[in-house]
């Protein structure tokens, strides 16, 4: 193992000279996830005072060096380093920060490979969509043209629709009864500004995240560099840094994600990868039973939980979302009947939240405590003399807090399975082709899928390699469990053509 502070700082440089780290120890990393999980709150680690290390934020080198000299303000690695193996005393923890630091090693290997992006077909993509690149501050003429046809419909010569405080204003003096301009509440209204607007908005976001000053910025030398944030969200989800916006990439550009030539893209993505994690982590059989299967929804609907398989995928939602309201909420007491040990995990997390109190993923990873404003909120509730605007305004923070804590098991335990998968993946990519220029590798990460680059030679090869891993990463986080984490596996020239 390597140790290092920060996986961001240290790995790059190595990889720009060759060097590739099978095994590290990310010290900020790991501090973090040690410091709050109640798996170690009786260590000395998790019981000191604050201290640089928790101060320290993902960073990288801008002088490009490998090493840089320690200077005073600089915290003591191989302190940090022995506090750490201090706490680590529950094996699922152990696995949590593994998973973690293979992946921020990861993470630094797809930034420095890249995704194959051409840049000549997203331009024409643009042109094709929007028209013509503008100048600067200009707007593209499609939606120029939708502009006009959106003041005109509105009878309002002036407006930015841009402008969502204009455009709220000339839509409700239009007779349009809405609260906001969001794309929902506009699709069902009956104007002849909503096909223009919705049109307008969906052209605007795609010049706004992944138009021209997005290509010019982000892609270089035929490769989009996804810059990640591991465990850049607080259930451990991966988050992106900067204009990237890697944790966001919309199908609707997709189409420029094609692999080199004699290379083929292997798309990965793991279904239904939530709900399985509730049926995995709370031991109910029935729920398992339908996690056995190709289609979870579909077999919920076959045991007959529910009539349809919307109603399925709705009632799970409603379940690690926490809605209690139209079709989640009437569905409800249906999954509960069929699923009671599933549902009332989820349940106890929630009712958790809401007394304040913390939850934990499968491995160890814990939540944060509600913020002072809450906690003085339910305080005020409390005291003699409280309103009812008082006690109302406590019960919507609290449920707000227990629909967090609720979703935060499920969410962060679907990111754990997917650490362990890239983890997985990684370690057979490289069993199968080395590490070379000419091998095959992960490229890019989202959510639940997965994207590997490989020579065609190798396709399906790596294909059996990252379906393996997503097996064996089931059997490692829930040995006792028979639920199945089928993939969507395609080979393919264009990201699109996955999908």
């Amino acid at each position: 193992h390597w140790v290092w502070d920060d996986t961001e700082r240290g790995y790059p440089a190595l990889l720009d000279a060759g060097v590739r780290v099978e095994r590290g120890i990310d010290l900020r990393l790991s501090h973090a996830i040690l410091r709050h999980s109640v798996l170690s709150a009786d260590s000395r680690l998790a019981t000191a005072p604050h201290s640089e290390w928790d101060a320290l934020e993902p960073t990288q080198t801008d002088d490009g060096g490998l090493f840089s000299l320690t200077t005073s303000a600089d915290p003591d690695p191989l302190a940090e380093f022995q506090l750490q193996r201090e706490a680590t005393t529950d094996a699922r923890l152990a696995l949590l920060l593994a998973a973690e630091c293979a992946g921020a090693l990861a993470a630094a290997e797809m930034r420095h490979r890249g995704l194959p992006w051409r840049e000549d077909e997203h331009s024409a993509l643009l042109t094709e969509l929007l028209g013509p690149r503008p100048a600067a501050g200009d707007r593209p003429a499609k939606l120029a043209v939708l502009a006009e046809r959106i003041r005109e419909a509105l009878a309002a010569p002036k407006l930015n629709p841009d402008s969502p405080v204009e455009l709220l204003k000339a839509l409700r003096r239009a007779g349009l009864q809405v609260n906001s301009t969001a794309k929902w509440e506009l699709y069902d209204k009956q104007h002849p500004v909503i096909a223009p607007l919705l049109e307008y908005k969906s052209l605007a976001r795609l010049l706004t995240a992944n138009g021209w000053h997005w290509l010019d910025t982000n892609v270089s030398g035929g490769r989009f560099r996804a810059d990640y944030v591991v465990g850049g969200v607080v259930t451990g989800r991966w988050a992106s840094k900067g204009g990237g916006g890697a944790m966001q990439l919309p199908k609707s550009v997709r189409s420029a994600v094609v692999a080199d030539p004699g290379w083929k893209l292997v798309v990965a993505d793991a279904s239904q990868l939530e709900p399985r994690i509730l049926a995995a982590m709370s031991g109910d059989e029935a729920m398992a039973g339908a996690g056995r299967a190709k289609d979870m929804y579909s077999a919920i609907v076959a045991s007959g939980a529910v009539a349809t398989r919307d109603h399925a995928k709705v009632a799970m939602l409603g379940a690690m979302y926490g809605a209690t309201t139209g079709d989640s909420g009437r569905l409800m007491p249906a999954l509960t009947r069929a699923y009671p040990r599933a549902i009332g995990l989820v349940e106890s997390a929630a009712r958790a939240g809401e007394n304040g109190e913390v939850v934990s993923t499968w491995l160890g990873r814990s939540s944060p405590l509600p913020g002072s404003t809450w906690l003085e909120t339910q305080s005020k509730a409390s005291r003699e003399g409280a309103t009812d605007a008082d006690t109302s305004r406590a019960r919507q923070a609290a449920k707000s807090w227990g629909r967090f804590t609720r979703n935060f098991i499920v969410q962060g335990t679907a990111a754990e399975w997917a650490m362990s998968w890239i983890a997985l993946t990684r370690a057979g990519l490289f069993d199968l082709a080395g590490w070379r220029d000419d091998s095959a590798h992960l490229a890019f990460f989202l959510h639940d899928e997965l994207v590997i680059h490989t020579p065609v030679a190798h396709a399906e090869a790596a294909s059996r390699v990252v379906a393996d891993a997503a097996t064996r990463s089931g059997t490692l986080l829930f040995k006792n469990s028979s639920v199945e984490f089928p993939l969507s596996i395609a080979v393919v020239d264009r990201y699109s053509e996955a999908k």
